[in-house]
């Protein structure tokens, strides 16, 4: 009788070894899912994009990306958080989702904390502060000063979404300087800048992906950037920092995450073709051509590292004392 659970004990651990072993050997068997949390054209979707052509490049694996924008992001993430836990369906979070919008909003669809698996670092992206090419403003100054005039008739600010890095940089913004701005979300930059474009809305903080083709083109003025320092797609743009409002930084992160549950040879092959794309020399320069700067780490490096975020946007949010109408 020992035996025999003994022999049974042994085929069931030899299983799980060829099982696992045989995962890696095989792991991707089908396409994988990538969903990005917002509309085509913006900062994640340019990341995503660009990461997975260079991953299909090196590795020829099969990708499909899945724009699933609304909520900051949150519908997206939502998605994976509920999917079949096999390594097949992955997304690109960022800041908003994994780290505001739960210390923020008083409802999520899902657990930030325990409902998903850190996979890889991506990317950090600072927000450009942007009106109309047409504006009679040229300088944050003269945002700042044309919003204290309007007393009652609020200017309008547009946005990716309740809860985004270009959300919370607005607020922020407005606190510092004892203002009020009437917040305008959409699901995605795209829709957004479409109505700045059109007079809809005034200003906004948007990705350097989203915006700098409309810089180029004169349709757009960048104003300030949000980074710590000036960005060398854009070198003559101050900081909002060096614009008067010391010590301020609102910059987003890209990071590809999983549901709870995949499997961990399925993480860690994702992350070292990750990590090996991001190593590129060629991509490297296309992320700082946009403005981003590539980040990277192991699995354990990610959830640290999202952990420390969740701990100083939570912070940040309090301390301002920023809460929704």
């Amino acid at each position: 009788m020992i035996c025999k659970q003994f022999c049974t004990q042994m085929i069931v651990s030899l299983l799980a070894v060829i099982s696992f072993f045989s995962f890696g050997q095989n792991f991707p068997e089908r396409t994988i899912r990538l969903i990005v949390p917002f509309t085509p054209g913006g900062g994640t979707d340019t990341v995503s994009r660009q990461l997975i052509d260079k991953i299909t490049q090196e590795y020829k694996w099969s990708f499909v990306i899945d724009n699933k924008p609304g909520a900051g992001g949150n519908i997206g993430l939502d998605l994976v958080a509920k999917a079949k836990p096999d390594g097949y369906s992955i997304a690109m979070g960022q800041t908003s989702n994994l780290a505001i919008n739960p210390a923020l909003l008083n409802k999520m669809p899902f657990d930030a904390d325990k409902d998903f698996v850190p996979i890889a670092l991506v990317a950090e992206v600072p927000m450009i502060l942007v009106v109309r090419g047409d504006s009679p403003w040229r300088s944050l100054d003269d945002l700042l000063k044309a919003a204290e005039l309007a007393k009652s008739n609020r200017l309008k600010m547009a946005s990716a979404g309740t809860g985004t890095v270009g959300h919370l940089a607005g607020e922020m913004l407005a606190k510092r300087m004892g203002l009020k701005f009437l917040h305008i979300p959409y699901k995605g930059a795209a829709p957004a800048i479409t109505d700045l474009l059109g007079g809809q809305t005034d200003w906004m903080f948007a990705t350097p992906q989203a915006v700098i083709g409309m810089l180029t083109a004169g349709k757009l003025r960048a104003l300030a950037v949000s980074s710590s320092k000036r960005i060398g797609v854009l070198g003559k743009v101050p900081t909002i920092a060096e614009s008067g409002l010391k010590g301020f930084e609102a910059t987003d992160w890209k990071v590809l995450v999983g549901p709870v549950g995949m499997p961990i040879e399925a993480v860690r092959l994702i992350n070292e073709a990750a990590t090996k794309a991001l190593l590129k020399p060629d991509l490297i320069h296309k992320f700082a051509e946009d403005g981003s700067t590539v980040m990277s780490g192991n699995p354990e490096q990610v959830t640290k590292y999202i952990k420390a975020q969740q701990m100083e946007w939570a912070a940040l949010i309090r301390e301002a004392g920023i809460q929704l109408d």
